[in-house]
């Protein structure tokens, strides 16, 4: 039998070596399971092994997005930013593997194909590109929330005779654009980061924007040695702070006030004090009410406008770059270094594709209506199939031959984000129904693993086969989802949080936005009681 036919039994698969199935791998490890992850890139890092795009950096700051169940790891990392570049990123999820001792059981360039689940042996039967067979009593997905890059189908892309580049995937030995007529497709949080960096390179830049986004200073730095220091001090203690918190990030206490508490000019300074420090989760708890009430969140928005019309010269450029279709923190709220200040570069053209829609890619170049735009390069930051992507993308099929894909055909369905109804023994790492991509997401990733070793735990101990979310339970749990969603603001933008950014993609609002405090006092006091909602069978 070659190797690509082998069948390798285990007590679990982990599918993909992002930072989910890093720490999944070593959590089920010390629990003394027979467990591999499975991942399609060449080496470990997930996201960030693939978002190699210039100006890829973190949105939450570097002592906060890093994991927290080792002391040790913690203690003897070294960030080199405030807010880290994808590098640094992907040099800790390296120095995590070898540090754990990972690599033994993960198996790289494995793209998984298939998962099936057989009723008679509750056994799930995962299956590769390559033809290699994995058999195991559990399934995990740790296959990310922002994984499947979603390039544009313009017709002609084909025919173009420059290069190409998507921002989820990106070349490993980088891109050079000097002296070169770039084109960026899409605006937000990519575009938004890598826009400066290729105007610093490019010949010419034109921006294709659609819709335009907000986004905040991240006033990055170099990390001080007394700033780490004194955060590594007490790091249990900020630990402990994120953990009561919506965003699982510390540092950042409650708003006393409403925005309409307070004064205009009380605001004003309020609003300018946060742009002064950097960072959205800073920007979006100014005031407590700025993602509920409308007339609070249009102060925000003033300002930031405000801020863009003083920032970019040219008042034509400065009001498209307003945004005027969403309230702002509804669409993922973009950090950048210097965004609107690159449109008063001379090299720099901001082409309105609301107005004057993209018709084709061109062997030259791009099309519009009106006009061709020659280019050498184009680099698409149109973003992915978020939250759903990914599984989807995988034959997944559970009990009675359920296919994921038509039980999904209508918009995810899961009981707390961790398991979907007639899928026995598979586990969703931060799936959709879960606070997830509204958060850090490694403290959502760390809570999420935790509560599947303890699960899994339990069941080896009561000898428990097989376990499953009732359906009932699954029902209801969609519905608080929603309620929850629409005390809220953000089903009113056109956001990837309900699918927009796909064409075809059914308009269902994703992540759970309570937030991950609340969030996680729910999954304990489920499995306290003996795990409420799931269905257990013995052996």
């Amino acid at each position: 039998m070659s190797e690509h036919t082998m069948r390798t039994e285990l007590d679990a698969v982990v599918v993909g070596a992002g930072f989910a199935g890093l720490y999944t791998l070593h959590k089920l490890r010390g629990l003394g399971f027979r467990v591999k992850a499975l991942e399609a890139g060449k080496g470990v890092g997930g996201t960030w092994f693939w978002n190699r795009y210039p100006g890829a950096r973190c949105d939450v700051e570097s002592l906060e997005y890093s994991y927290s169940f080792s002391e040790d790891l913690q203690q003897e990392w070294n960030w080199p930013e405030r807010f880290s570049a994808q590098p640094d990123i992907l040099r800790y999820a390296n120095h995590v593997a070898d540090r754990l001792d990972l690599r033994r059981d993960i198996l790289t360039e494995r793209r998984v194909i298939s998962a099936i689940f057989d009723e008679a042996t509750d056994r799930w039967t995962v299956t590769t590109a390559g033809g290699e067979v994995f058999e195991a009593p559990f399934c995990i997905m740790a296959t990310g929330n922002l994984s499947l890059p979603r390039v544009p189908d313009f017709p002609g892309l084909k025919t173009f005779r420059g290069d190409w580049y998507h921002s989820g995937l990106w070349p490993e030995e980088g891109v050079d654009f000097t002296g070169r007529r770039v084109g960026v497709i899409g605006t937000g949080s990519s575009g938004i980061q890598m826009i400066p960096v290729i105007a610093e390179q490019a010949d010419h830049l034109f921006v294709f924007q659609r819709t335009a986004n907000f986004s905040v200073p991240g006033v990055n730095r170099v990390m001080t040695p007394e700033v780490e220091d004194t955060h590594k001090a007490r790091y249990a203690h900020w630990r402990d702070e994120a953990k009561r918190t919506p965003f699982g990030i510390a540092g950042h206490p409650p708003p006393p006030l409403t925005a309409l508490e307070d004064t205009a000019e009380g605001r004003t300074d309020v609003y300018e004090r946060k742009w002064g420090t950097g960072g959205n989760i800073s920007f979006l708890y100014a005031y407590k009410d700025l993602l509920t009430n409308k007339e609070a969140n249009d102060t925000a928005c003033d300002f930031v406008r405000e801020k863009i019309r003083s920032i970019v010269r040219d008042p034509a450029v400065a009001r498209l770059l307003m945004p005027n279709d969403h309230p702002i923190g509804t669409k993922r709220l973009c950090l950048d270094n210097g965004y609107y200040e690159t449109f008063n570069r001379e090299n720099v053209t901001l082409v309105d594709v609301r107005s004057d829609p993209i018709v084709e890619i061109t062997e030259r170049g791009v099309r519009t209506g009106t006009k061709e735009y020659a280019l050498d390069a184009i680099a698409f930051a149109t973003g992915f199939d978020a939250m759903t992507g990914a599984l989807l993308d995988i034959d997944i099929r559970g009990a009675g031959g359920l296919q994921l894909s038509e039980k999904w055909a209508h918009g995810p369905r899961t009981y707390l984000g961790l398991m979907t109804a007639g899928l026995p023994n598979f586990f969703m790492i931060t799936g959709p129904g879960s606070p997830s991509v509204k958060t850090n997401m490694i403290a959502s990733i760390e809570q999420h693993v935790d509560w599947i070793a303890d699960c899994l735990a339990h069941l080896r101990r009561e000898g428990i086969a097989r376990i499953d979310a009732e359906a009932a339970a699954e029902d209801d749990w969609v519905e608080h989802v929603n309620q929850v969603a629409d005390t809220t603001l953000y089903p009113l933008a056109n956001s990837w949080y309900v699918g927009a950014n796909i064409p075809g993609k059914p308009r269902v609002f994703m992540p759970y936005v309570a937030g991950l405090d609340k969030y996680r006092a729910i999954c304990d006091a489920v499995a306290a009681e003996r795990y409420r909602g799931f269905k257990l069978a013995g052996i």
